[in-house]
């Protein structure tokens, strides 16, 4: 996994979303928000602002903490 996505792995933001990207540039990750919450029926699959950042600040974490012993 790390020949393909070699770290550090970085969060960036843009828009509606926040993504994970590695230090070769490949961007993969990305976690979706909606800033306002739906109403009635309406459904949607994306989560709130905080924790669209917390999944992929976790993501990012990933590369160090399976290399601790």
């Amino acid at each position: 996994m790390t020949d393909r996505l070699p770290p550090p792995w970085t969060v960036h933001h843009n828009g509606d979303a926040y993504w994970v990207e590695a230090a070769n540039g490949q961007k993969f990750a990305f976690v979706y928000y909606r800033e306002t919450p739906l109403v009635g029926t309406e459904r949607d699959a994306r989560v709130s602002r905080d924790l669209a950042r917390r999944i992929a600040a976790n993501v990012a974490k990933l590369p160090e903490l399976l290399t601790r012993k």
